[in-house]
């Protein structure tokens, strides 16, 4: 893969906005820090009560047009946009780049137990494919990608053995789109670079969380962080600065 220079920052930051934006984006570009060689960037929107999705799973559209243009500049951004089976399954997404000029990155699915249907449109549609699943499943063949095997870690699959393997392929920036249970698996991994959430103005209250993991005893036990806030009316966008942290007490 190249290393995203002059072509991707023209076709993505024309106009004011966008430009009214480069601190969210050039960090993207940086030179990965960690010893894996990637740089990685996991995304969420959320309600103001921090939902992702009503108890039915219904999530669509929790963010506005401002939000789903910038995920869509992430993914032009990125050599591989990664998200779980549950989100493959319940949403059937493209995951192409289509609001913006840019390339599309590799789709990257998470199917630790093979149990994804094969006419979903990520393995019919679009760009090639690349399905994970744990080494001892026993995956059907899909129409349109390839099947990578791998260990299974502690929740679900071997996730810095993912990021291995990818940055093997010379795809190093990873977005890590969804949903709640996969970005929760990689910052609890101690795994996200930087984490960017919109939190959009609704409240549903109740419904699934944006985070999930046995969580902190107490308030001092929180992961505390850095962040830069962005208008993307009617949402707000919080850019996260995380560098590899891990939760207090995740395993």
């Amino acid at each position: 893969m190249d290393d995203g220079g002059d072509i991707e920052w023209q076709a993505l930051l024309t106009g004011g906005e966008a430009r009214g934006r480069l601190s969210v984006f050039a960090p993207i570009l940086a030179q990965p820090a960690a010893p894996d060689g990637c740089l990685v960037v996991g995304r969420l929107a959320q309600t103001l009560d921090g939902r992702i999705a009503t108890q039915n799973g219904a999530s669509q559209w929790i963010g506005g047009k401002a939000d789903l243009l910038h995920t869509h500049r992430l993914r032009a951004l990125c050599h591989a946009v990664v998200v779980g089976g549950g989100t493959a399954a319940a949403d059937d997404p493209l995951l192409t780049t289509r609001l913006c000029e840019g390339p599309h990155p590799l789709r990257v699915v998470l199917d630790a137990e093979a149990r994804l249907r094969a006419d979903l449109r990520i393995f019919t549609d679009g760009p090639p494919t690349l399905r994970v699943v744990a080494d001892d499943a026993a995956p059907a063949p899909i129409a349109h990608g390839e099947t990578l095997r791998l260990p299974r870690g502690a929740n679900g699959l071997d996730l810095p053995a993912l990021l291995a393997a990818l940055a093997a392929r010379r795809l190093t920036r990873i977005f890590v789109e969804g949903g709640g249970i996969t970005v929760s698996r990689f910052l609890q991994a101690g795994l996200l670079d930087r984490l960017h959430v919109t939190v959009a103005p609704i409240i549903l209250g109740s419904g699934r969380p944006a985070f999930a993991w046995p969580g902190a005893m107490s308030v001092a036990d929180g992961l505390r962080f850095r962040w830069t806030v962005h208008d993307l009316a009617p949402d707000v966008l919080f850019d996260i600065v995380l560098h590899r942290a891990r939760p207090p007490g995740a395993a």
